[in-house]
């Protein structure tokens, strides 16, 4: 972010903190994160009751007004999934019935998006079904990050604000100083990703890893479209799930003669077995944001976690205040 950007936002932080307008509520699926949001901008997180019956059914009541308020409400869809999900859809609702004059949910992690679109017949597009679900719940704006596939935006009906972690990770590699980069994607699908990357970086060139998938979560590589050779690769992903992907990706780069291979991506998914293929020794680096909370037992000596708080505190602030979005990323 930028040193005006954020001399902007001290000016303004007063103006926050006193604006009875402004709410921000926090579900039960990273609240470190939202707390580091609301830390950002001047205030507490609001209150509110979260619990479970004994059928496993969620109860969830706002302990404060919000008739006529602008509320925020930050919640990544992350695993469980369902169990997230339906929080936030419980959390709309009520806020909602609440009187709320506008609702916006604060997605760091859009669950269900790699489904966007019909690849064999008689399947479901899950992405399209919770952009509806949210919208009938009662949300009037959606701010997302790094979604899977960006066409989700447009399955939404209502505003939608798409923000990038990349500022926060090409901050980072910057601070590192690598010389030779090439930034790589890990598939066809991402060069867009990649390429935006590489722009940041000075430029840097690009290379593609093409592979060809066998099933979901299963992938087999096959070459390196791109010089690497003797070079600091760079794979750069929205998210890392079981890691087979951008392991087996930083492998044949090293056979490629890659000088050094770091992994880059916003979302940690991390279901098994990510961490013993991350921690192998094929990454110099794994660099991941905390739009999903990363526990102690999954951390792992090579793995460095990122903070995206300044950066959803800053649009929040920019949306609240009917200021440009857009313009964090030029």
């Amino acid at each position: 972010m930028s040193r005006s950007a954020t001399l902007a936002l001290q000016r303004a932080l007063p103006l926050i903190a006193d604006n009875n307008r402004l709410r921000l509520f926090s579900g039960s699926a990273n609240v470190p994160l939202a707390k580091e949001v609301a830390r950002y901008l001047g205030m507490d997180l609001g209150p509110m009751v979260r619990k479970r019956f004994a059928d496993g059914e969620l109860y969830i009541q706002i302990q404060e007004s919000i008739r006529g308020c602008d509320v925020y409400l930050i919640q990544p869809t992350c695993q469980p999934v369902n169990d997230h999900l339906m929080e936030l859809l419980i959390m709309v609702d009520a806020c909602r019935r609440a009187s709320a004059r506008q609702i916006t949910t604060v997605i760091p992690y859009y669950g269900y998006a790699r489904a966007d679109r019909k690849t064999a017949g008689r399947e479901s597009i899950t992405a399209k079904l919770v952009a509806n679900l949210i919208t009938e719940a009662g949300a009037n704006r959606v701010l997302a990050m790094d979604l899977h596939s960006a066409q989700i935006q447009g399955y939404f009906d209502i505003p939608f604000d798409h923000v990038y972690g990349s500022p926060v990770i090409l901050d980072y590699l910057a601070s590192k100083q690598l010389s030779d980069i090439v930034v790589v994607s890990p598939d066809v699908g991402g060069v867009a990703r990649a390429r935006a990357f590489a722009k940041k970086l000075d430029d840097a060139p690009l290379a593609i890893i093409d592979k060809r998938r066998q099933a979901h979560n299963v992938a087999e590589v096959m070459n390196v479209i791109g010089d690497v050779k003797d070079k600091t690769a760079v794979l750069v992903d929205d998210m890392i799930d079981t890691g087979g992907t951008i392991a087996a990706g930083a492998k044949i780069l090293r056979e490629e003669g890659a000088r050094q291979v770091y992994a880059c991506a916003t979302h940690a998914v991390f279901s098994p077995p990510a961490i013993e293929r991350l921690s192998s020794g094929v990454f110099e680096e794994v660099i991941v944001t905390n739009t999903i909370p990363v526990p102690e037992d999954s951390r792992f000596k090579q793995l460095t976690v990122l903070s995206v708080a300044n950066l959803l505190g800053e649009t929040i602030w920019r949306i609240h205040e009917d200021t440009s979005v857009s313009s964090m990323f030029r």
